[in-house]
Protein backbone atom coordinates (compact mmCIF):
# COMPACT_ATOMS: atom_id res chain seq x y z
CA UNK A 1 0.00 0.00 0.00
CA UNK A 2 1.08 3.55 -0.72
CA UNK A 3 1.49 5.54 2.49
CA UNK A 4 0.68 9.26 2.45
CA UNK A 5 3.44 11.72 3.19
CA UNK A 6 2.84 15.08 4.88
CA UNK A 7 1.97 16.77 1.58
CA UNK A 8 -0.57 14.12 0.61
CA UNK A 9 -2.33 14.37 3.97
CA UNK A 10 -2.37 18.17 4.04
CA UNK A 11 -3.78 18.29 0.51
CA UNK A 12 -6.65 15.97 1.41
CA UNK A 13 -7.39 17.68 4.74
CA UNK A 14 -7.47 21.11 3.08
CA UNK A 15 -9.83 19.85 0.41
CA UNK A 16 -12.22 18.55 3.11
CA UNK A 17 -12.23 21.95 4.84
CA UNK A 18 -12.78 23.70 1.53
CA UNK A 19 -15.70 21.49 0.54
CA UNK A 20 -17.26 21.77 4.00
CA UNK A 21 -17.43 25.54 3.56
CA UNK A 22 -18.73 25.22 -0.01
CA UNK A 23 -21.48 22.85 1.16
CA UNK A 24 -22.41 25.15 4.04
CA UNK A 25 -22.73 28.10 1.66
CA UNK A 26 -24.78 26.08 -0.82
CA UNK A 27 -27.22 24.87 1.84
CA UNK A 28 -27.51 28.44 3.11
CA UNK A 29 -28.47 29.64 -0.36
CA UNK A 30 -25.24 31.58 -0.84
CA UNK A 31 -23.96 29.30 -3.61
CA UNK A 32 -26.27 28.45 -6.50
CA UNK A 33 -26.72 24.93 -7.86
CA UNK A 34 -24.93 25.94 -11.06
CA UNK A 35 -21.96 27.23 -9.06
CA UNK A 36 -21.99 24.27 -6.68
CA UNK A 37 -22.26 21.59 -9.35
CA UNK A 38 -18.62 21.59 -10.60
CA UNK A 39 -17.41 21.80 -6.99
CA UNK A 40 -19.39 18.78 -5.83
CA UNK A 41 -18.55 16.78 -8.96
CA UNK A 42 -14.80 17.09 -8.39
CA UNK A 43 -15.44 15.81 -4.89
CA UNK A 44 -17.25 12.73 -6.19
CA UNK A 45 -20.79 13.87 -5.44
CA UNK A 46 -23.59 13.22 -7.95
CA UNK A 47 -27.30 13.89 -7.64
CA UNK A 48 -28.91 10.61 -8.69
CA UNK A 49 -32.49 9.42 -9.10
CA UNK A 50 -33.41 9.29 -5.42
CA UNK A 51 -30.52 10.79 -3.49
CA UNK A 52 -26.96 12.05 -3.77
CA UNK A 53 -24.36 9.44 -4.73
CA UNK A 54 -20.82 9.68 -3.41
CA UNK A 55 -18.05 7.97 -5.36
CA UNK A 56 -14.96 7.33 -3.25
CA UNK A 57 -11.58 6.89 -4.91
CA UNK A 58 -9.69 3.64 -4.48
CA UNK A 59 -6.48 4.53 -6.32
CA UNK A 60 -5.56 1.75 -8.76
CA UNK A 61 -7.78 -0.60 -6.77
CA UNK A 62 -5.62 -0.89 -3.60
CA UNK A 63 -7.21 -0.96 -0.14
CA UNK A 64 -5.88 -1.62 3.33
CA UNK A 65 -7.98 -3.46 5.90
CA UNK A 66 -8.16 -0.23 7.91
CA UNK A 67 -9.55 1.60 4.90
CA UNK A 68 -12.13 -1.09 4.21
CA UNK A 69 -13.32 -0.85 7.82
CA UNK A 70 -13.69 2.90 7.33
CA UNK A 71 -15.86 2.25 4.27
CA UNK A 72 -17.96 -0.17 6.31
CA UNK A 73 -18.37 2.50 9.00
CA UNK A 74 -19.51 5.04 6.38
CA UNK A 75 -22.01 2.55 4.94
CA UNK A 76 -23.42 1.88 8.40
CA UNK A 77 -23.47 5.45 9.75
CA UNK A 78 -24.30 7.61 6.73
CA UNK A 79 -25.78 5.24 4.16
CA UNK A 80 -28.06 2.18 4.17
CA UNK A 81 -25.54 -0.41 5.26
CA UNK A 82 -23.85 -1.27 1.98
CA UNK A 83 -21.64 0.06 -0.81
CA UNK A 84 -21.24 -0.67 -4.52
CA UNK A 85 -17.82 -1.44 -6.01
CA UNK A 86 -17.67 -0.01 -9.51
CA UNK A 87 -15.94 -0.89 -12.78
CA UNK A 88 -13.34 1.82 -12.07
CA UNK A 89 -12.25 0.03 -8.89
CA UNK A 90 -13.99 2.68 -6.77
CA UNK A 91 -16.83 2.39 -4.26
CA UNK A 92 -20.14 4.25 -4.49
CA UNK A 93 -22.53 5.11 -1.69
CA UNK A 94 -26.05 5.60 -3.00
CA UNK A 95 -27.89 7.18 -0.08
CA UNK A 96 -25.82 9.81 1.76
CA UNK A 97 -27.38 13.11 2.77
CA UNK A 98 -25.78 16.18 1.22
CA UNK A 99 -25.22 17.79 4.60
CA UNK A 100 -23.34 14.68 5.80
CA UNK A 101 -20.87 14.49 2.91
CA UNK A 102 -18.22 16.78 4.49
CA UNK A 103 -18.19 14.52 7.56
CA UNK A 104 -17.85 11.46 5.32
CA UNK A 105 -14.91 13.07 3.50
CA UNK A 106 -13.29 13.94 6.84
CA UNK A 107 -13.61 10.32 7.94
CA UNK A 108 -12.06 9.19 4.66
CA UNK A 109 -9.17 11.63 5.13
CA UNK A 110 -8.42 10.08 8.52
CA UNK A 111 -7.54 6.81 6.72
CA UNK A 112 -5.74 8.35 3.74
CA UNK A 113 -8.72 8.29 1.39
CA UNK A 114 -10.76 10.86 -0.53
CA UNK A 115 -13.29 11.35 -3.33
CA UNK A 116 -11.25 13.86 -5.35
CA UNK A 117 -11.67 13.74 -9.16
CA UNK A 118 -13.88 10.67 -9.16
CA UNK A 119 -16.25 12.69 -11.35
CA UNK A 120 -16.25 15.89 -13.37
CA UNK A 121 -14.37 16.98 -16.49
CA UNK A 122 -10.96 16.07 -15.17
CA UNK A 123 -8.43 13.24 -15.09
CA UNK A 124 -10.19 10.47 -13.16
CA UNK A 125 -8.48 7.87 -10.99
CA UNK A 126 -5.94 5.72 -12.82
CA UNK A 127 -6.73 2.00 -12.92
CA UNK A 128 -4.58 -1.08 -13.30
CA UNK A 129 -4.43 -4.85 -13.05
CA UNK A 130 -6.00 -6.25 -9.88
CA UNK A 131 -3.07 -8.70 -9.72
CA UNK A 132 -0.47 -5.94 -9.92
CA UNK A 133 2.72 -6.87 -8.09
CA UNK A 134 1.89 -10.57 -7.80
CA UNK A 135 1.09 -11.80 -11.32
CA UNK A 136 3.65 -14.28 -12.74
CA UNK A 137 3.45 -12.67 -16.19
CA UNK A 138 4.29 -9.20 -14.88
CA UNK A 139 6.97 -7.16 -16.66
CA UNK A 140 6.97 -4.31 -14.13
CA UNK A 141 4.90 -3.52 -11.05
CA UNK A 142 2.52 -0.85 -12.41
CA UNK A 143 1.47 0.49 -9.02
CA UNK A 144 4.43 2.85 -8.67
CA UNK A 145 3.70 4.27 -12.12
CA UNK A 146 0.02 4.62 -11.27
CA UNK A 147 0.95 6.56 -8.15
CA UNK A 148 3.20 8.86 -10.19
CA UNK A 149 0.29 9.50 -12.54
CA UNK A 150 -2.04 10.07 -9.57
CA UNK A 151 0.24 12.71 -8.11
CA UNK A 152 0.78 14.35 -11.50
CA UNK A 153 -2.94 14.47 -12.29
CA UNK A 154 -4.39 15.49 -8.92
CA UNK A 155 -5.32 19.18 -9.02
CA UNK A 156 -3.38 19.61 -12.26
CA UNK A 157 -4.18 23.29 -12.90
CA UNK A 158 -4.04 22.96 -16.69
CA UNK A 159 -6.38 19.98 -16.86
CA UNK A 160 -8.97 20.77 -14.19
CA UNK A 161 -11.68 21.55 -16.76
CA UNK A 162 -11.21 19.31 -19.76
CA UNK A 163 -13.79 18.96 -22.54
CA UNK A 164 -14.94 15.74 -20.82
CA UNK A 165 -13.84 13.16 -18.29
CA UNK A 166 -10.51 11.46 -18.91
CA UNK A 167 -9.41 7.96 -17.90
CA UNK A 168 -5.97 6.32 -17.90
CA UNK A 169 -5.23 2.62 -17.43
CA UNK A 170 -1.84 0.93 -16.99
CA UNK A 171 -0.93 -2.70 -17.60
CA UNK A 172 2.39 -3.98 -16.30
CA UNK A 173 1.91 -7.57 -17.48
CA UNK A 174 1.95 -9.51 -20.72
CA UNK A 175 -1.78 -10.18 -20.37
CA UNK A 176 -3.91 -7.06 -20.23
CA UNK A 177 -6.23 -7.33 -17.24
CA UNK A 178 -6.79 -3.56 -17.08
CA UNK A 179 -8.73 -3.10 -20.37
CA UNK A 180 -6.23 -0.49 -21.56
CA UNK A 181 -7.55 -0.52 -25.15
CA UNK A 182 -10.86 1.06 -24.14
CA UNK A 183 -9.41 3.96 -22.16
CA UNK A 184 -8.64 7.53 -23.19
CA UNK A 185 -5.00 6.61 -22.63
CA UNK A 186 -3.77 3.06 -22.26
CA UNK A 187 -0.20 2.28 -21.19
CA UNK A 188 1.35 -1.14 -21.79
CA UNK A 189 4.68 -1.80 -20.06
CA UNK A 190 7.44 -3.11 -22.31
CA UNK A 191 11.09 -4.03 -22.21
CA UNK A 192 13.26 -2.42 -24.85
CA UNK A 193 15.94 -4.12 -26.91
CA UNK A 194 18.51 -3.57 -24.18
CA UNK A 195 16.16 -4.37 -21.31
CA UNK A 196 15.13 -0.82 -20.49
CA UNK A 197 11.56 -0.13 -19.30
CA UNK A 198 9.13 1.76 -21.45
CA UNK A 199 5.49 1.99 -22.44
CA UNK A 200 3.43 1.40 -25.54
CA UNK A 201 0.97 4.31 -25.62
CA UNK A 202 -2.59 3.99 -26.89
CA UNK A 203 -5.05 6.87 -27.18
CA UNK A 204 -8.65 7.36 -28.14
CA UNK A 205 -10.20 4.25 -26.70
CA UNK A 206 -13.49 4.35 -24.88
CA UNK A 207 -16.97 2.94 -24.57
CA UNK A 208 -20.18 4.90 -24.22
CA UNK A 209 -22.22 6.32 -27.08
CA UNK A 210 -19.37 5.88 -29.58
CA UNK A 211 -17.30 2.81 -28.61
CA UNK A 212 -13.80 2.78 -30.07
CA UNK A 213 -10.70 0.63 -29.61
CA UNK A 214 -7.66 2.77 -28.85
CA UNK A 215 -4.88 3.45 -31.36
CA UNK A 216 -1.17 3.01 -30.71
CA UNK A 217 0.56 6.38 -31.18
CA UNK A 218 3.95 5.41 -29.76
CA UNK A 219 5.35 1.90 -29.76
CA UNK A 220 7.98 2.57 -27.13
CA UNK A 221 8.11 5.55 -24.77
CA UNK A 222 11.15 5.57 -22.43
CA UNK A 223 9.94 5.70 -18.82
CA UNK A 224 11.61 9.04 -17.94
CA UNK A 225 9.39 10.72 -20.53
CA UNK A 226 6.09 9.35 -19.23
CA UNK A 227 4.70 12.51 -17.64
CA UNK A 228 6.05 14.75 -20.40
CA UNK A 229 4.27 12.66 -23.00
CA UNK A 230 1.04 12.55 -20.99
CA UNK A 231 1.22 16.34 -20.72
CA UNK A 232 1.58 16.56 -24.50
CA UNK A 233 -1.47 14.33 -25.12
CA UNK A 234 -3.63 16.24 -22.64
CA UNK A 235 -2.58 19.60 -24.06
CA UNK A 236 -3.58 18.60 -27.57
CA UNK A 237 -6.91 17.28 -26.31
CA UNK A 238 -7.54 20.30 -24.10
CA UNK A 239 -6.79 22.64 -27.01
CA UNK A 240 -8.77 20.95 -29.76
CA UNK A 241 -11.38 18.80 -27.99
CA UNK A 242 -14.95 19.89 -28.65
CA UNK A 243 -16.82 21.75 -25.94
CA UNK A 244 -19.99 22.53 -27.91
CA UNK A 245 -21.40 18.99 -27.70
CA UNK A 246 -20.71 16.74 -24.72
CA UNK A 247 -21.44 13.66 -26.82
CA UNK A 248 -18.61 14.62 -29.17
CA UNK A 249 -16.21 15.85 -26.51
CA UNK A 250 -14.19 12.73 -25.66
CA UNK A 251 -10.64 12.37 -26.94
CA UNK A 252 -11.70 9.34 -29.00
CA UNK A 253 -13.80 11.66 -31.19
CA UNK A 254 -10.89 14.06 -31.64
CA UNK A 255 -8.52 11.24 -32.61
CA UNK A 256 -11.07 9.87 -35.06
CA UNK A 257 -11.79 13.25 -36.65
CA UNK A 258 -8.16 14.32 -36.93
CA UNK A 259 -7.04 10.74 -37.84
CA UNK A 260 -4.53 8.96 -35.60
CA UNK A 261 -1.66 10.07 -37.83
CA UNK A 262 -2.47 13.78 -37.48
CA UNK A 263 -3.14 13.42 -33.76
CA UNK A 264 0.20 11.66 -33.29
CA UNK A 265 1.97 14.47 -35.16
CA UNK A 266 0.29 17.08 -32.96
CA UNK A 267 1.34 15.22 -29.81
CA UNK A 268 4.91 14.79 -31.03
CA UNK A 269 5.13 18.50 -31.81
CA UNK A 270 3.94 19.35 -28.32
CA UNK A 271 6.23 16.75 -26.79
CA UNK A 272 9.22 18.27 -28.55
CA UNK A 273 8.67 21.36 -26.39
CA UNK A 274 8.34 19.34 -23.18
CA UNK A 275 10.87 16.56 -23.67
CA UNK A 276 13.56 16.47 -20.95
CA UNK A 277 11.80 19.33 -19.16
CA UNK A 278 10.97 19.70 -15.44
CA UNK A 279 8.47 16.81 -15.47
CA UNK A 280 11.10 14.31 -16.66
CA UNK A 281 11.21 11.40 -14.25
CA UNK A 282 14.42 10.35 -12.57
CA UNK A 283 15.48 7.14 -10.88
CA UNK A 284 15.54 9.04 -7.57
CA UNK A 285 11.92 10.17 -7.96
CA UNK A 286 10.69 6.70 -8.94
CA UNK A 287 12.58 5.24 -5.97
CA UNK A 288 11.07 7.87 -3.65
CA UNK A 289 7.57 6.84 -4.64
CA UNK A 290 8.46 3.16 -4.48
CA UNK A 291 9.75 3.52 -0.93
CA UNK A 292 6.37 4.83 0.22
CA UNK A 293 4.75 1.49 -0.58
CA UNK A 294 4.55 -1.16 2.10
CA UNK A 295 5.75 -4.53 0.82
CA UNK A 296 4.63 -7.95 2.04
CA UNK A 297 7.25 -9.87 4.01
CA UNK A 298 6.97 -13.13 2.12
CA UNK A 299 8.27 -16.30 3.71
CA UNK A 300 10.10 -19.05 1.89
CA UNK A 301 7.39 -21.65 1.40
CA UNK A 302 7.12 -24.95 -0.37
CA UNK A 303 4.64 -24.80 -3.25
CA UNK A 304 1.64 -27.15 -3.14
CA UNK A 305 1.87 -28.13 0.54
CA UNK A 306 0.45 -31.51 1.49
CA UNK A 307 -2.59 -30.24 3.40
CA UNK A 308 -3.55 -28.15 0.35
CA UNK A 309 -3.29 -30.99 -2.17
CA UNK A 310 -5.12 -33.36 0.18
CA UNK A 311 -7.99 -30.88 0.55
CA UNK A 312 -8.17 -30.54 -3.23
CA UNK A 313 -8.48 -34.31 -3.62
CA UNK A 314 -10.91 -34.68 -0.73
CA UNK A 315 -13.40 -31.86 -1.34
CA UNK A 316 -14.79 -31.25 -4.86
CA UNK A 317 -16.35 -27.95 -3.78
CA UNK A 318 -13.02 -26.63 -2.63
CA UNK A 319 -11.33 -27.85 -5.81
CA UNK A 320 -13.94 -26.10 -7.94
CA UNK A 321 -13.43 -22.84 -6.03
CA UNK A 322 -9.67 -23.09 -6.42
CA UNK A 323 -10.07 -23.70 -10.15
CA UNK A 324 -12.16 -20.55 -10.67
CA UNK A 325 -11.31 -18.09 -7.89
CA UNK A 326 -7.65 -18.79 -7.06
CA UNK A 327 -4.88 -17.35 -9.25
CA UNK A 328 -1.19 -18.03 -9.66
CA UNK A 329 1.31 -15.95 -7.67
CA UNK A 330 4.87 -15.01 -8.56
CA UNK A 331 6.10 -16.14 -5.11
CA UNK A 332 6.13 -19.93 -4.55
CA UNK A 333 3.68 -21.13 -1.91
CA UNK A 334 1.32 -18.13 -2.27
CA UNK A 335 -1.83 -17.48 -4.29
CA UNK A 336 -4.19 -14.62 -5.11
CA UNK A 337 -7.86 -15.17 -4.30
CA UNK A 338 -10.96 -13.52 -5.72
CA UNK A 339 -13.84 -13.09 -3.28
CA UNK A 340 -16.89 -13.09 -5.52
CA UNK A 341 -19.46 -10.29 -5.09
CA UNK A 342 -21.69 -12.04 -7.61
CA UNK A 343 -23.77 -14.40 -5.51
CA UNK A 344 -27.18 -14.94 -7.08
CA UNK A 345 -29.73 -12.53 -5.65
CA UNK A 346 -27.16 -9.87 -4.74
CA UNK A 347 -26.62 -6.84 -7.02
CA UNK A 348 -23.24 -7.29 -8.74
CA UNK A 349 -20.51 -5.41 -6.90
CA UNK A 350 -22.54 -4.76 -3.74
CA UNK A 351 -21.11 -5.53 -0.30
CA UNK A 352 -22.73 -4.96 3.08
CA UNK A 353 -21.01 -3.20 5.94
CA UNK A 354 -20.82 -6.53 7.75
CA UNK A 355 -19.16 -8.17 4.76
CA UNK A 356 -16.67 -5.32 4.46
CA UNK A 357 -15.70 -5.65 8.11
CA UNK A 358 -15.39 -9.41 7.72
CA UNK A 359 -13.25 -9.10 4.57
CA UNK A 360 -11.01 -6.64 6.40
CA UNK A 361 -10.51 -9.31 9.05
CA UNK A 362 -9.73 -11.87 6.34
CA UNK A 363 -7.18 -9.50 4.82
CA UNK A 364 -5.48 -9.11 8.19
CA UNK A 365 -5.31 -12.86 8.79
CA UNK A 366 -4.54 -14.11 5.31
CA UNK A 367 -3.14 -11.29 3.12
CA UNK A 368 -0.87 -8.88 5.01
CA UNK A 369 -3.76 -6.49 5.70
CA UNK A 370 -4.25 -5.55 2.03
CA UNK A 371 -6.79 -6.26 -0.69
CA UNK A 372 -7.74 -5.11 -4.18
CA UNK A 373 -10.85 -4.17 -6.11
CA UNK A 374 -11.12 -5.46 -9.68
CA UNK A 375 -12.86 -3.67 -12.54
CA UNK A 376 -15.04 -6.78 -12.67
CA UNK A 377 -16.47 -5.63 -9.32
CA UNK A 378 -14.95 -8.28 -7.07
CA UNK A 379 -12.49 -8.18 -4.15
CA UNK A 380 -9.08 -9.85 -4.21
CA UNK A 381 -6.81 -11.06 -1.41
CA UNK A 382 -3.51 -11.00 -3.25
CA UNK A 383 -1.06 -12.79 -0.93
CA UNK A 384 -2.61 -15.89 0.60
CA UNK A 385 -0.53 -18.88 1.63
CA UNK A 386 -1.58 -22.02 -0.24
CA UNK A 387 -1.61 -23.85 3.08
CA UNK A 388 -4.34 -21.46 4.29
CA UNK A 389 -6.57 -21.54 1.22
CA UNK A 390 -8.90 -24.17 2.64
CA UNK A 391 -9.46 -22.22 5.85
CA UNK A 392 -10.06 -19.04 3.85
CA UNK A 393 -12.56 -20.84 1.60
CA UNK A 394 -14.58 -22.01 4.60
CA UNK A 395 -14.75 -18.51 6.05
CA UNK A 396 -15.58 -16.94 2.68
CA UNK A 397 -18.43 -19.45 2.21
CA UNK A 398 -19.95 -18.40 5.50
CA UNK A 399 -19.87 -14.78 4.31
CA UNK A 400 -21.49 -15.54 0.94
CA UNK A 401 -18.27 -14.57 -0.87
CA UNK A 402 -17.06 -17.94 -2.18
CA UNK A 403 -19.24 -18.48 -5.24
CA UNK A 404 -16.90 -20.30 -7.67
CA UNK A 405 -17.95 -18.28 -10.72
CA UNK A 406 -15.02 -16.09 -11.76
CA UNK A 407 -14.96 -16.09 -15.55
CA UNK A 408 -18.38 -17.76 -15.76
CA UNK A 409 -21.75 -16.46 -16.92
CA UNK A 410 -22.97 -15.49 -13.44
CA UNK A 411 -19.92 -13.27 -12.81
CA UNK A 412 -21.89 -10.42 -14.36
CA UNK A 413 -20.52 -6.89 -14.62
CA UNK A 414 -23.41 -4.49 -14.13
CA UNK A 415 -23.95 -0.82 -13.44
CA UNK A 416 -26.56 0.17 -10.81
CA UNK A 417 -28.93 1.09 -13.67
CA UNK A 418 -32.34 2.71 -13.42
CA UNK A 419 -32.83 1.60 -9.83
CA UNK A 420 -30.43 4.37 -8.85
CA UNK A 421 -28.92 6.28 -11.78
CA UNK A 422 -30.77 9.26 -13.23
CA UNK A 423 -29.03 8.74 -16.59
CA UNK A 424 -30.19 5.16 -17.06
CA UNK A 425 -32.84 4.21 -19.60
CA UNK A 426 -33.58 0.90 -17.92
CA UNK A 427 -32.92 -1.19 -14.83
CA UNK A 428 -29.83 -3.39 -14.72
CA UNK A 429 -29.95 -5.21 -11.40
CA UNK A 430 -33.21 -7.19 -11.98
CA UNK A 431 -31.90 -8.32 -15.39
CA UNK A 432 -28.63 -9.49 -13.87
CA UNK A 433 -30.50 -11.41 -11.17
CA UNK A 434 -32.87 -13.02 -13.67
CA UNK A 435 -29.93 -14.27 -15.75
CA UNK A 436 -28.11 -15.53 -12.67
CA UNK A 437 -31.22 -17.46 -11.58
CA UNK A 438 -31.66 -18.90 -15.08
CA UNK A 439 -28.08 -20.22 -14.95
CA UNK A 440 -27.92 -20.93 -11.23
CA UNK A 441 -26.72 -24.52 -11.75
CA UNK A 442 -22.95 -24.31 -11.22
CA UNK A 443 -22.38 -27.58 -13.07
CA UNK A 444 -24.06 -26.07 -16.12
CA UNK A 445 -22.04 -22.85 -15.74
CA UNK A 446 -18.82 -24.85 -15.75
CA UNK A 447 -20.00 -26.80 -18.79
CA UNK A 448 -20.54 -23.50 -20.61
CA UNK A 449 -17.07 -22.35 -19.62
CA UNK A 450 -15.47 -18.93 -19.86
CA UNK A 451 -17.81 -16.14 -20.83
CA UNK A 452 -18.14 -12.44 -19.98
CA UNK A 453 -21.66 -11.05 -19.66
CA UNK A 454 -21.90 -7.29 -19.07
CA UNK A 455 -24.97 -5.08 -18.53
CA UNK A 456 -25.36 -1.29 -18.86
CA UNK A 457 -28.50 0.68 -18.14
CA UNK A 458 -27.66 3.32 -20.76
CA UNK A 459 -25.24 4.20 -23.54
CA UNK A 460 -22.68 5.56 -21.09
CA UNK A 461 -21.64 1.90 -20.79
CA UNK A 462 -20.67 1.96 -17.12
CA UNK A 463 -21.29 -1.79 -17.22
CA UNK A 464 -18.86 -2.23 -20.15
CA UNK A 465 -21.49 -3.96 -22.29
CA UNK A 466 -19.59 -3.17 -25.50
CA UNK A 467 -16.72 -5.47 -24.49
CA UNK A 468 -18.77 -8.31 -23.06
CA UNK A 469 -18.80 -11.58 -24.93
CA UNK A 470 -22.50 -10.96 -24.43
CA UNK A 471 -23.48 -7.35 -23.84
CA UNK A 472 -26.87 -6.08 -22.72
CA UNK A 473 -27.86 -2.42 -23.07
CA UNK A 474 -30.95 -0.83 -21.58
CA UNK A 475 -32.83 1.34 -24.10
CA UNK A 476 -35.95 3.47 -23.94
CA UNK A 477 -38.80 2.73 -26.35
CA UNK A 478 -41.55 5.33 -25.98
CA UNK A 479 -41.14 5.35 -22.22
CA UNK A 480 -40.83 1.56 -21.86
CA UNK A 481 -37.69 -0.33 -20.82
CA UNK A 482 -36.18 -2.62 -23.44
CA UNK A 483 -32.83 -4.36 -23.82
CA UNK A 484 -30.51 -4.55 -26.81
CA UNK A 485 -28.20 -7.56 -27.01
CA UNK A 486 -24.76 -7.68 -28.64
CA UNK A 487 -22.22 -10.49 -28.95
CA UNK A 488 -18.55 -10.71 -29.82
CA UNK A 489 -17.11 -8.06 -27.52
CA UNK A 490 -13.93 -8.71 -25.57
CA UNK A 491 -11.36 -6.93 -23.43
CA UNK A 492 -7.67 -7.64 -23.05
CA UNK A 493 -5.04 -8.14 -25.75
CA UNK A 494 -7.58 -9.13 -28.39
CA UNK A 495 -10.11 -6.46 -27.52
CA UNK A 496 -13.15 -6.15 -29.76
CA UNK A 497 -16.53 -4.42 -29.74
CA UNK A 498 -19.73 -6.42 -29.71
CA UNK A 499 -22.23 -6.38 -32.60
CA UNK A 500 -25.93 -5.91 -31.98
CA UNK A 501 -27.84 -9.05 -32.98
CA UNK A 502 -31.13 -7.31 -33.81
CA UNK A 503 -34.19 -5.60 -32.33
CA UNK A 504 -34.41 -5.17 -28.57
CA UNK A 505 -36.31 -7.29 -26.06
CA UNK A 506 -38.63 -6.76 -23.12
CA UNK A 507 -37.13 -7.40 -19.70
CA UNK A 508 -38.81 -10.76 -19.14
CA UNK A 509 -37.53 -12.00 -22.53
CA UNK A 510 -33.85 -11.42 -21.80
CA UNK A 511 -33.07 -14.69 -19.89
CA UNK A 512 -34.60 -16.73 -22.73
CA UNK A 513 -32.55 -14.80 -25.29
CA UNK A 514 -29.35 -15.47 -23.36
CA UNK A 515 -30.28 -19.14 -23.07
CA UNK A 516 -30.71 -19.36 -26.85
CA UNK A 517 -27.32 -17.74 -27.42
CA UNK A 518 -25.72 -20.25 -25.07
CA UNK A 519 -27.53 -23.17 -26.75
CA UNK A 520 -26.22 -22.03 -30.13
CA UNK A 521 -22.70 -21.80 -28.78
CA UNK A 522 -22.79 -25.25 -27.18
CA UNK A 523 -24.11 -26.78 -30.40
CA UNK A 524 -21.45 -25.10 -32.55
CA UNK A 525 -18.27 -25.33 -30.45
CA UNK A 526 -15.70 -27.82 -31.70
CA UNK A 527 -14.50 -28.75 -28.21
CA UNK A 528 -14.95 -27.79 -24.57
CA UNK A 529 -11.83 -25.64 -24.91
CA UNK A 530 -13.43 -23.38 -27.53
CA UNK A 531 -14.90 -20.37 -25.72
CA UNK A 532 -18.08 -18.49 -26.60
CA UNK A 533 -16.07 -15.57 -28.03
CA UNK A 534 -14.00 -17.98 -30.13
CA UNK A 535 -17.13 -19.48 -31.69
CA UNK A 536 -18.61 -16.05 -32.44
CA UNK A 537 -15.40 -15.02 -34.17
CA UNK A 538 -15.28 -18.27 -36.13
CA UNK A 539 -18.89 -18.51 -37.37
CA UNK A 540 -20.11 -14.91 -37.10
CA UNK A 541 -23.32 -13.67 -35.50
CA UNK A 542 -25.85 -14.95 -38.06
CA UNK A 543 -26.39 -18.41 -36.49
CA UNK A 544 -27.03 -16.71 -33.16
CA UNK A 545 -29.49 -14.27 -34.72
CA UNK A 546 -31.33 -17.10 -36.43
CA UNK A 547 -31.66 -19.01 -33.14
CA UNK A 548 -32.97 -15.96 -31.29
CA UNK A 549 -35.28 -14.45 -33.91
CA UNK A 550 -35.99 -17.37 -36.24
CA UNK A 551 -37.35 -16.79 -39.72
CA UNK A 552 -39.20 -13.68 -38.60
CA UNK A 553 -35.97 -11.72 -38.41
CA UNK A 554 -34.76 -13.04 -41.76
CA UNK A 555 -38.05 -12.04 -43.43
CA UNK A 556 -37.81 -8.58 -41.87
CA UNK A 557 -34.28 -8.10 -43.21
CA UNK A 558 -35.22 -9.38 -46.64
CA UNK A 559 -38.20 -7.03 -46.80
CA UNK A 560 -36.02 -4.09 -45.72
CA UNK A 561 -33.55 -4.86 -48.51
CA UNK A 562 -36.40 -5.11 -51.06
CA UNK A 563 -37.79 -1.76 -50.00
CA UNK A 564 -34.35 -0.17 -50.15
CA UNK A 565 -33.81 -1.52 -53.66
CA UNK A 566 -37.21 -0.26 -54.78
Amino acid sequence: MYQYDEIDQRLVDERVAQFRDQTRRHLAGQLSEDDFRPLRLQNGLYIQRFAPMLRVAIPYGLLSSRQLRALAYIARKWDRGYGHFSTRQNIQFNWPKLEDVPDILAHLASVQMHAIQTSGNCIRNTTTDHLAGVAPDEIIDPRVWCELIRQWSTFHPEFAYLPRKFKIAVSGAENDRAAIQVHDIGLQALRGETGETGFRVLVGGGLGRTPIIGTVIREFLPWPQLLNYLDAILRVYNRYGRRDNKYKARIKILVKELTPEVFRAQVDAEWACLKDGPATLTEAEVARIGHRFTRPQYQKLEPLPLQYTQALAREPGFARWVGRNVHAHRVPGYAAVTLSLKKTGVPPGDATAEQMDAVANLADRYSFGELRVSHEQNLILSDVRQSELHALWQEAKALGLATPNIGLISNIISCPGGDFCSLANAKSIPVAEAIQRRFDDLDYQHDIGEIDLNISGCMNSCGHHHVGHIGILGVDKQGAEFYQVSIGGAQGKDASLGRVIGPSFAQDEVPDVIAKLIETYLARRDSEAERFIDVVRRIGIEPFKEKVYGNTHQKRETRARQLAAA
